[in-house]
């Protein structure tokens, strides 16, 4: 019965029971049927989740053609074709088009293929194992059970802002029309990206970061390179500064935000981009022992600690440890191995850190790659986290416009890249990228700092030429003197 919405009486018994259709349950889910085991997908929205119809697909989609034309500006021969607005129907044409719009047929046909079971409806916990679908279908599990719900936006309580309905990630991602006005407060990943988007798409933006600059979780010359990207895009960007309460009169009308330091904004449309929560409340969670609406903690093979037997898993989003899609990804097929193991009776090894049915890249070897202009790439420690957490370290950067790859690829070129290596075992802690298509360097990063690779073999990994890869060879050269 492959993705079967029919409605049964009688209990249904599976060996795995996944909580959410997003990328982590998908693949979770796929993960386990692959390794014999028989699995059920539960979803109240649409199959794909939030990072096909409303956060990675959608945005990158609002944000290729404003990089393209920012790098295609700055190359000899053709800044002067490319040198035009944006066509915003066209952009916001193409982006609901990679969203399938917002339908998940082809998503429903994937898991059909694959021979894994779906059941729509809202998921929740009734005890050891059993899950009870909209009140009424019961769904049993013999070996497992998987939270993976993911995430959602937060509202903070700032007086007013409720009532005033303002955006949030999914509003930011799926709007149809371009506003004239737009106030982004948070200076994160959603509010950089959808700040420049927004802007290239012909808004007005205003953005409101409430500490002294922007992407705190990166080095701090990512944030300064970006903001000085935007100020150049014509973003009002203001530090230091927090929303003090939100007022719109009518639905549909301007939203007017006040500030602590008494000045006003008025906008069309306001985007608050300042945190998430995750998504397990009213999921049962109460009924195994486990506070509602909180954060799942658990070991490294993803199952949930506290739960007698073992049985529930909280994958993705909800443990908080990356909330990151691949990451999500990453750990479902961890959670995936780990619950095909023990449903064999296979120990699983959890001394061994870089196992099979152990996550740990999800806490030492995150790469994020912000899709703003230029972009921002990391992996690993930052410098002030690898000293935080007590490793003697240098750091070693290398401006990139200084490398042959980067003159060619665009004129003006301006970026930093950064090294963190542990001089007791001498291998990248982590890396940081700063410039155009740095993203597409980051995953010889990740492979270093994941593998563990020492400097010297590094040394050995030899750069094509001409391209900004080289900044490689020019970090590895800055280190060895």
């Amino acid at each position: 019965m492959a993705a079967t919405e029919a409605t049964k009486a009688a209990d249904e018994a599976y060996d795995v029971i996944v909580l959410g259709a997003g990328p982590t349950g998908e693949n979770l889910a796929d993960r386990a049927h692959a390794a014999g085991l028989s699995a059920v997908i539960v979803e109240s929205e649409l199959v794909g989740g939030e990072c096909s119809y409303w956060a990675c697909m959608p945005s990158k989609a609002l944000l290729r053609p404003v990089t393209a034309r920012s790098e295609g500006r700055r190359v000899p021969g053709l800044k002067d074709a490319v040198d035009v607005p944006l066509d915003a129907p066209a952009v916001l044409a193409h982006r609901d088009a990679i969203t399938s719009y917002w339908k998940d047929d082809g998503q429903v046909r994937w898991l059909d293929s694959v021979g894994i079971d779906l059941v729509r409806g809202q998921g929740r916990l009734a005890g050891p194992r059993r899950v009870v679908v909209n009140g009424g279908r019961v769904l049993t599990a013999r070996h497992a059970v998987a939270i993976c719900t993911g995430s959602r936006a937060v509202l903070p309580p700032i007086p007013g802002l409720a009532e005033a309905r303002p955006w949030t990630s999914r509003d930011a991602t799926s709007a149809k029309s371009v506003p004239g006005r737009l106030v982004v407060v948070g200076g994160g990943v959603v509010g950089v990206e959808m700040a420049t988007a927004w802007r290239a798409l012909g808004a007005s933006v205003t953005l409101l970061v409430r500490g002294d600059g922007l992407l705190p979780r990166m080095e701090p010359f990512a944030g300064h390179l970006v903001a000085e990207s935007l100020a150049e895009a014509g973003v009002f960007l203001r530090t230091g500064v927090e929303v003090r309460e939100v007022r719109r009169e009518a639905p549909g009308g301007p939203v007017t935000v006040l500030l602590d330091s008494g000045d006003e904004i008025v906008a069309d449309e306001l985007l608050i981009a300042t945190g998430r929560a995750p998504r397990t409340e009213d999921i049962g969670l109460d009924t195994v022992g486990l506070p509602d609406g909180s954060w799942l903690d658990v070991d490294d093979s993803l199952r949930v600690k506290g739960v007698t037997g073992g049985w529930l898993y909280g994958v993705g989003d909800v443990n908080h440890r990356a909330l990151l899609t691949h990451q999500g990804k990453y750990q479902a097929r961890i959670a995936g191995a780990a619950i095909a193991a023990r449903a064999r009776g296979v120990p699983i090894l959890e001394s061994d850190p870089w196992g099979a049915h152990a996550a740990t890249a999800d806490l030492r070897a995150v790469p994020q790659v912000v899709f703003s202009d230029p972009e921002a790439a990391a992996v690993g420690l930052s410098a002030a986290e690898a000293e935080k957490a007590g490793y003697r370290t240098r750091v070693v950067d290398q401006d990139l416009s200084a490398v042959a790859g980067a003159s060619l690829y665009a004129d003006n070129y301006r970026g930093r890249a950064r090294m963190v290596v542990d001089l007791d075992r001498e291998v990248l802690l982590g890396a940081t990228f700063v410039g155009f298509g740095v993203g597409e360097l980051l995953h010889a990063a990740t492979v270093a700092v994941a593998g563990e690779v020492p400097i010297e073999r590094l040394w050995h990994a030899v750069p094509s030429y001409p391209t900004i890869s080289e900044a490689w060879l020019r970090l590895l050269e800055a280190y060895r003197g």
